[in-house]
């Protein structure tokens, strides 16, 4: 058996000592409910807390919440959602258990007790505060917390999955007052990852650019989608193409948002790959000319001159250039 697959028996292993131990250490009941499942109820206190009217029953976990109460918010919630599901009382009911989910520090949970308010109540007066909330969530994976195995067991950061949650996000509010943020950082976590994906980063970011292009988060995403496409060519074998897609967006960036704070350092940027592109050009130049290949320098020479033109080595063109036209003209 390889070192993974120890890995993953030891986690289970772990899974199934930390359950036993909190069933067999707890001396309170454990109560299964059809539509709501186990929970465990204090001794003497079994069944207390059930109301018969939807109303009532939200009054208990509202209650619940501001004692502090949280697990009995949480369990009188759930129950308004299960037993009366298409009543008036659900909506709040169902976002009274994500709150009860996040002040229990069940972060998981949480989040997908809030995405069930969007696509189940998607009318809810709050909507926007709810997608703020699963994005404050987000937010905290992407900072590097770890996710959990059945909601207790730490396992390890994913920007896989906080990327999901991004993007979860931006598909239930695109124009929120999140939407932008969310769509960003999931670029964030693209380079975040262990192997950092700059090719997806940039993606995020030019959408960013071209979804919100009125907003002043646009440069911002224009600026990060020109540096992530710097960064792959610096982290890979010499790719011009690569470069050129930097260029090019630092120059939609200079062009398009001139009062942007980043424009400075992106005409640094595009002055600095052009003279990697300058010099590439030049070294491929000097190649043909050694070989007396004429026409190709020439061509390579002009294209040193035309993307480093103050370079020396665009003064050091010129002259090979006119050496080459004497040279053919005597031909």
């Amino acid at each position: 058996m390889n070192s993974r697959g120890r890995s993953m028996h030891l986690v289970w292993a772990l899974a199934a000592i930390v359950y036993a131990c909190s069933v067999c250490q707890s001396p309170a009941p454990l109560i299964y409910t059809p539509g709501e499942g186990w929970r465990y109820e204090k001794a003497g206190a079994e069944g207390k807390w059930f109301r018969t009217r939807a109303a009532d029953q939200l009054e208990v976990a509202q209650k619940a919440f501001e004692a502090k109460d949280f697990s009995l918010a949480k369990r009188a919630a759930a129950r308004t959602v299960s037993q009366w599901p298409f009543s008036d009382y659900a909506p709040a009911a169902q976002l009274l258990l994500a709150r009860s989910e996040a002040a229990l520090g069940n972060d998981e949970k949480a989040f997908k007790a809030y995405q069930k308010v969007v696509e189940k109540y998607p009318r809810i007066d709050n909507y926007d505060e709810v997608l703020r909330q699963q994005f404050e969530i987000a937010n905290k994976f992407l900072a590097g917390k770890w996710f959990r195995l059945f909601g207790t067991i730490p396992l390890f950061p994913s920007m896989d999955k906080t990327i999901k949650y991004y993007d979860q996000i931006v598909k239930s509010g695109p124009y929120s007052s999140v939407g932008p943020e969310a769509q960003m950082n999931i670029g964030a976590a693209h380079e975040k990852k262990i192997m950092k994906d700059y090719p997806e980063a940039a993606r995020a970011y030019n959408t960013v650019a071209d979804r919100y292009s009125d907003r002043p988060v646009a440069g911002e995403a224009l600026f990060k989608a020109g540096n992530a496409y710097l960064k792959q060519a610096k982290t890979s074998e010499y790719d011009q193409s690569i470069s050129t897609k930097a260029i090019d967006t630092f120059t939609d960036l200079t062009e398009r948002y001139k009062d942007n704070p980043s424009v400075p350092e992106a005409k640094q940027h595009i002055e600095a790959l052009l003279l990697e592109q300058a010099r590439g050009n030049f070294q491929i130049a000097r190649f043909y000319d050694k070989r007396r290949l004429w026409e190709g320098a020439q061509i390579y020479y002009n294209e040193v001159i035309n993307k480093s033109p103050e370079s020396p080595m665009a003064d050091d063109a010129r002259r090979r250039i006119e050496e080459i036209k004497r040279r053919l003209a005597a031909r």
